[in-house]
């Protein structure tokens, strides 16, 4: 006799869950479809034909533009080269430099949590801007310091040649994210048992085997998020690439970012770019997941 009632109540119930679930998740997965999912796809087609971006005709040329990338794009592949280049050395100097800031800051400094703020400071700062603000102290303000103290590092023509164009936008790069690794470095650190770390002095370890053999091993998944954010967001980069060097000097300092922008919106080979677009992606998306299964299977062994 009361089943009946007892199920309605149970439909009820699944009918409320469904509308919750379709109200709090229902729009953002609604945004992700229509600004994420549909142009990934339409760009996967755009790929396949010599459309300039402007134009209603859309001319079907099947695998032409990867044929063009891989035989007769020179630039392409210098640029990939420089990011790869730029990639490696932004990650070492990014989590190194966070980490060095993580663990002196976990200490029992009173000034920890200003210090703290002081050095995330730089990752709520847009790129553009931020690459702005160092190119004024790349070009003016080091030449000033220069001048006063005869120092040859500030005398360097930063900006205008091609090996210290490198570095700088390495430098502002790790200047920008070693705050936020330092976060997470810092979270991950307050998460290390602390009598381990007694139990290791008080057998004699020094300050290093502590860090060597107790630390960094409890601490590897958060090695494995920062190597993974470092290197997505160094190969993507773009709004630090452009404002300090756009590029230069001679095309020596232009990401893959840049170089898919201007064929894609400056040239109008909209049909090109995407291609370059989804084949970056591709190379991106293997290279981290073969970093995180790494790092991953590191932690498994210890």
């Amino acid at each position: 006799m009361h089943s009946a009632p007892r199920t309605e109540y149970k439909r009820n119930i699944k009918w409320k869950n469904a509308l919750s679930f379709i109200a709090f998740v229902g729009p953002a997965l609604l945004f992700f479809l229509v600004i994420q999912i549909i142009p990934f796809f339409m760009g996967i087609y755009y790929s396949f034909t010599s459309w300039n971006g402007i134009s209603a005709a859309v001319e079907w040329v099947g695998l032409e533009n990867y044929i063009k990338i891989f035989t007769n794009d020179k630039k392409f592949f210098n640029s990939f080269l420089f990011t790869t280049k730029f990639m490696i050395a932004a990650v070492i100097i990014s989590n190194l430099l966070g980490f060095a800031l993580a663990l002196m800051l976990n200490g029992a400094l009173k000034t920890k949590n200003l210090m703290r703020t002081v050095f995330f400071m730089p990752n709520v700062i847009g790129g553009l801007l931020l690459g702005f603000i160092w190119q004024f102290i790349f070009v003016k303000g080091f030449a000033s310091i220069g001048k006063l103290t005869d120092i040859g590092v500030f005398k360097l023509a930063w900006l205008g040649d091609e090996a210290t164009a490198f570095w700088g936008i390495v430098i502002v790069f790790a200047w920008q994210t070693a705050g936020y690794m330092m976060i997470i470095y810092i979270a991950a650190l307050q998460g290390v048992d602390k009598s381990l770390i007694e139990a290791a002095r008080i057998d004699g370890a020094s300050n290093w085997n502590v860090l060597i053999k107790i630390i960094v091993p409890l601490i590897l998944p958060a090695f494995t998020i920062c190597f993974f954010l470092t290197t997505s967001m160094a190969f993507k980069i773009f709004d630090i690439n452009i404002s300090l060097t756009n590029g230069g000097p001679f095309n020596s300092t232009e990401s893959v970012a840049i170089n898919i922008y201007r064929e894609a919106f400056q040239f109008n080979n909209f049909g090109l770019g995407t291609a370059k677009a989804i084949l970056f992606f591709v190379i991106v998306a293997a290279f981290t997941t073969v970093q995180v299964i790494m790092t991953k299977r590191k932690e498994v062994e210890v």
